[in-house]
C-alpha cells in the first residue's frame, strides 16, 4: 500500500511517515485512576478465588462431583459466550486504543475486570449449587444411632451386690420439671453461651472458635451451637465435611423456627451421649451417680455437662481425673457467664463427687451373666428399658469355683492334655449358685456348661440303673459281669476283665459297662430314655443299645439337673438364675415365687438310687471326691479315648457337676471321671463348706425354708400375741418361738439386708399382734413400729396397701439412698 500523494498545501520534499502508535509513544502515561486501582486489586483476588475454587472442587465428595462438573461446564460455556460476544469488539478497541493512546490501558483493564467478574460469578454459582445440593440431599434416616440391642442390664448377686452391667443405658426421657436449673446453665455455659440470643447458627461463636483454634495450632474448640449439635444428633452423620456442616446449619435454623429454646435444650439433653453406654442425661445420672436427673448436685451437673464434648475420653469410669478437670472448666464457665458465683463454684469443687458405678464385670462371671440375660429374654420377651436383675449367684462360691479350676489346670492341664473345664453348682431348689463355662471368657465366650454337648459316658448310667430299680431291682440284687453282645454291639469294660457275679451296688460303684448294657437291654432303651426325660434331660437321645454307656451328647447343666432331681426327690426342679427383675421406674417386672413347685415321682426307687450314688464316692470310682464328715454321692463318667471326663455329685447343700476336656475333641492323657473332675469337685466342696456354714449361721431359717418348703414354720394363730427374740427369714418375715410372722406393709428382701436385720434384732424382744390385714402382724420393739424401722433403713419396699406412716418411712429411705434404694433403682 503506497503513501498518498502530497497536496499543494504541503511543502515539497520527503517527510518521515508516522502511524497513530508512533504518535502515542512520547505521551507519558497519566496516573492510574481509582477505577484502575480497584481493577488491579480485584484481578489477583479473582485469580486466587479461581485457584481456591479448583482446590475445593478436587476435595468435594463423590456425590457432588456430577454437580460440580455440570457447574464447571456451565461456567466455561458462559465464559466462551462472553468471549465470543466480546470478540468482534476486540479489534475496534485496539484500533481505538492506538488512536487514543492512554485509553488503551484503561480498556484493557476493563477487559481484565470483566474476566475476573465472570470467573467470580461462576464460582459463586458453583457455591450456590453446592448449597442447593446439600439441602436437596438432607438425610431422612441419619442422626445418632443407639444400638438396638438390649438396654442396660444391671446384675446383682444373691446378696444384693451389683457385680456386672450389660447393654446401653438409655434411661427415661426427662421433662422440663426434671432438669435442675444448674444443669441447664452448665450446658449453656460450656457448649453455647449465646444460646438464648442466636437463631441457631452463631457467627460470632464460629469466628471465636476459628481464632482460638488458629492460636492453638489445631482444633481445640467447636463453633457449633447446641441447636446445631441437636441437628447432627437427630438427623445427620458424624462425618466432618462441608456438605454436613451446611446441612447442620440449615436444620438448626429450621429447628429454631419450630421449637422454643427450652424445647431444644431438653431434646439435646435427652439425645446426647455421655459415655460408658449412657444415652441421655437421665441414663448418665443413673449410670454414674445412681440417681435421677432431678437430684443432681451442682458438682455432678458440671461433670455431666463436661462429658458431651468428648464422652469416650472423659467418661469418669475410665478417666475420673480428666472428668474432674473438665468439670472445673465448666464451673469457671458458669462463673464467667454469671450463672453462679465464684463462691458457689469453689463450694462445688470442694464437694466430693462419689461415683456409684457398678464395678467392671469379673471376667469369669460373664458366663453366668450370659445365661441370666438369656433367662431375662425368656421371662420378659421384648421388654425394653433399663433393668435391674437380682440373680442367684453367690460371688464367693463363684470366685472359689474359678480359682479351683484355674489351679488344677495350671498344675496338671499340660501334663494331662486338658485345656478346658466347666462347673455348675445348684442349690437344692435349683438356683445356680456358681457357673464356670470355660477357662477364659475373653478368649472364648462359648459356654461349655450350658452350650457344649458332649458324650456323657458312664454318667448316663444313672438313668439305666434307676429304670432297672423301678422294674424291681434293688442294691443287693445280683448281676453278672460277663461278655455281652447285643446285636452287633459288644460292650467292653475299661480294664478288659470280667468279675462274674456282683451286686447291683458294686456294679454301679465300679461302673461296670457290661452290666449297664444288660440292664438297659432288659428294661428296654425306650424306658431308659423316658427316665432321662423325666429327670430333665432335653437333648436328643438316640434309641440305640450304646445309649446305656452314654453315647448321646448332653450338656453339663442338664446332667447336673438330673442328679439334683434324684438328690432332692423333686422331678420339677429346674435350674434358674433370676430371682427378680425391676424396671428403671422401680416397678417389679418379675418375682420368682418363694416356693418352687415339686413333683414327686421316684418313690422308694429314690432311696435305692441314693444308696448306689453314695457307694460310688465311698467305695467306687469316685473315691477322690470323698469329704470328711459329709455324706456325699455322685457318679463318674469317661468317654472313648478319654475325650470327656465328668463327675456330678451332691451334698445336703449343693449339687455340683464338673466336666473337663478339649474344645477340639482331642483325647486327654488317660483322664477319667474319678481323676481330675472328682478332684476339682472335692476341692470346691471342701472350700465351700465354711461359706455354706456361715450362711446357715446367719440365716438358718431362710436356708431351711428354701431347701424344704414343706418344713417351714407354721403361721401365727389368729388373734395370738407373740413375743420373743426372732429369727429372720427375710426382712418381711420372722419366726418367733417356732411361729412364722409376716410383717405388715413390707415386701421382704433376703441376702445382705436380711442378715443385717438379723444382727439388729439379735437378743431384742419383739412383740407382735394381728394387724388389720388378715395373715399379717404388727410388730414393735419398745414403742417403735418394726415395719417402720425396717422401711426407714431401706430394708425393704412398702406394699401398695401400706399405711401412710410406712410409706413416709419408705420415702425417707429413698431420699437418703439407703438399703434397697442405694443404687437409685
Amino acid at each position: 500500500m503506497t503513501a498518498p500523494s502530497p497536496t499543494s498545501d504541503e511543502p515539497s520534499g520527503p517527510k518521515p511517515q508516522r502511524d497513530i502508535l508512533s504518535l502515542a509513544e512520547p505521551v507519558p502515561p497519566p496516573a492510574p485512576s481509582r477505577f484502575e486501582r480497584l481493577a488491579s486489586r480485584v484481578a489477583p483476588a479473582s485469580r486466587k478465588v479461581v485457584s481456591e475454587g479448583r482446590r475445593f472442587a478436587g476435595l468435594v465428595a463423590a456425590r457432588t462431583r456430577l454437580i460440580a462438573g455440570t457447574s464447571a461446564r456451565l461456567a466455561r460455556a458462559a465464559a466462551s459466550r462472553t468471549a465470543a460476544a466480546l470478540g468482534p469488539l476486540r479489534e475496534p478497541i485496539i484500533r481505538s486504543a492506538k488512536r487514543a493512546g492512554t485509553g488503551a490501558r484503561r480498556t484493557l483493564s476493563r477487559i481484565r475486570l470483566w474476566h475476573a467478574l465472570i470467573v467470580a460469578g461462576s464460582v459463586a454459582a458453583l457455591l450456590v449449587l453446592i448449597v442447593g445440593y446439600s439441602i436437596a440431599t438432607l438425610p431422612l434416616d441419619g442422626g445418632l444411632q443407639v444400638d438396638p440391642t438390649p438396654s442396660a442390664l444391671i446384675v446383682e448377686a444373691d446378696g444384693g451386690e451389683t457385680f456386672a452391667t450389660r447393654g446401653v443405658f438409655k434411661g427415661t426421657k426427662v421433662t422440663a420439671a426434671d432438669v435442675p436449673t444448674h444443669l441447664a446453665q452448665a450446658i449453656v455455659a460450656i457448649e453455647d453461651r449465646r444460646f438464648y440470643s442466636h437463631l441457631g447458627v452463631d457467627p460470632l461463636g464460629i469466628l471465636r472458635a476459628a481464632w482460638r483454634n488458629w492460636q492453638a495450632g489445631g482444633t481445640r474448640e467447636g463453633g457449633s451451637t447446641v441447636t446445631q449439635q441437636l441437628a447432627r444428633l437427630m438427623f445427620l452423620s458424624p462425618d466432618q465435611n462441608l456438605r454436613r456442616k451446611i446441612q447442620e446449619a440449615v436444620i438448626a435454623l429450621w429447628l429454631e423456627s419450630q421449637l422454643s429454646k427450652e424445647e431444644i435444650l431438653l431434646r439435646y439433653l435427652n439425645t446426647a451421649y455421655f459415655g460408658s453406654g449412657a444415652y441421655g442425661v437421665d441414663a448418665a445420672a443413673r449410670r454414674y451417680f445412681a440417681k435421677p436427673t432431678k437430684e443432681l448436685s451442682l458438682a455432678e451437673a458440671a461433670m455431666l455437662a463436661g462429658l458431651v464434648r468428648a464422652p469416650s475420653q472423659l467418661a469418669p469410669t475410665r478417666n475420673l481425673g480428666g472428668a474432674k478437670e473438665r468439670a472445673d472448666t465448666v464451673l469457671q464457665a458458669m462463673v464467667d457467664t454469671g450463672a453462679i458465683t465464684a463462691d458457689q463454684a469453689e463450694a462445688a469443687r470442694a464437694e466430693p463427687v462419689n461415683l456409684r458405678v457398678p464395678p467392671e464385670t469379673p471376667p469369669g462371671t460373664n458366663y453366668f451373666v450370659d445365661t441370666a440375660a438369656a433367662d431375662v429374654r425368656r421371662l420378659l420377651g421384648g421388654a425394653s428399658g433399663d433393668l435391674t436383675l437380682r440373680t442367684t449367684l453367690d460371688l464367693e462360691l463363684q470366685r472359689l469355683a474359678e480359682g479351683v479350676i484355674e489351679r488344677r489346670l495350671d498344675a496338671e492341664g499340660r501334663q494331662k492334655n486338658v485345656s478346658q473345664a466347666a462347673l455348675v453348682a445348684l442349690s437344692p431348689d435349683g438356683a445356680i449358685r456358681a457357673l464356670v463355662g470355660g477357662r477364659d471368657y475373653e478368649a472364648s465366650q462359648f459356654n461349655r456348661a450350658t452350650q457344649a454337648r458332649r458324650q456323657a459316658g458312664s454318667l448316663f448310667k444313672l438313668f439305666v440303673y434307676l429304670a432297672a430299680i423301678q422294674k424291681g431291682y434293688d442294691p443287693q440284687s445280683m448281676v453278672v459281669d460277663r461278655p455281652t453282645q447285643i446285636g452287633d454291639w459288644e460292650p467292653q469294660n475299661a480294664n478288659g476283665r470280667f468279675r462274674g457275679p456282683v451286686s447291683l451296688r458294686n456294679a454301679f460303684a465300679q461302673s461296670i459297662n457290661t452290666v449297664a448294657a444288660q440292664l438297659a437291654d432288659e428294661v428296654g432303651i425306650p424306658a431308659v430314655i423316658e427316665t432321662a426325660k423325666r429327670l430333665g434331660v432335653q437333648s436328643e437321645l438316640p434309641a440305640v443299645p450304646s445309649l446305656a454307656l452314654g453315647s448321646a451328647e448332653v450338656t453339663l447343666l442338664e446332667m447336673t439337673r438330673a442328679y439334683a432331681a434324684v438328690a432332692t426327690g423333686n422331678l420339677a426342679l429346674e435350674p434358674y438364675t433370676v430371682r427378680s427383675i425391676q424396671g428403671s421406674t422401680q416397678q417389679a417386672l418379675f418375682t420368682r415365687p418363694g416356693a418352687a413347685p415339686r413333683a414327686e415321682g421316684l418313690g422308694a426307687s429314690r432311696a435305692a438310687m441314693l444308696d448306689l450314688l453314695q457307694a460310688v464316692v465311698r467305695d467306687g470310682t469316685g473315691k477322690a471326691a470323698r469329704l470328711p464328715n459329709v455324706l456325699a454321692g455322685g457318679k463318674t463318667g469317661t468317654t472313648q479315648e478319654y475325650r470327656d471326663a465328668w463327675f456330678v455329685g451332691f451334698t445336703p447343700d449343693l449339687i455340683v457337676g464338673v466336666w473337663v476336656g478339649n474344645d477340639d475333641n482331642a483325647p486327654m492323657n488317660k483322664v477319667v471321671g474319678g481323676d481330675l473332675p472328682a478332684q476339682i469337685w472335692h476341692d470346691f466342696l471342701t472350700r465351700a463348706a465354711p461359706l455354706l456354714a456361715k450362711d446357715k449361721q446367719q440365716a438358718p431359717t431362710a436356708q431351711v425354708a428354701r431347701a424344704d418348703p414343706e418344713g417351714a414354720a407354721p403361721p401365727a394363730p389368729e388373734g395370738a400375741v407373740l413375743r420373743g427374740a426372732p429369727e429372720v427369714m427375710d426382712t418381711g418375715t420372722l419366726v418367733i418361738r417356732g411361729t412364722m410372722v409376716r410383717l405388715e406393709g413390707i415386701q421382704g428382701e433376703r441376702g445382705t439386708l436380711a442378715r443385717q436385720l438379723a444382727r439388729f434384732l439379735r437378743r431384742r424382744e419383739v412383740i407382735c399382734a394381728p394387724s388389720d390385714t388378715p395373715g399379717l402382724q404388727r410388730c414393735r420393739i419398745g414403742n417403735y413400729n418394726l415395719s417402720a424401722i425396717i422401711l426407714a433403713a431401706g430394708g425393704g419396699r412398702a406394699t401398695p396397701d401400706a399405711s401412710e406412716e410406712l410409706q413416709a418411712a419408705e420415702d425417707q429411705a429413698r431420699s437418703a439412698r439407703l438399703g434397697v434404694w442405694r443404687r437409685g433403682r
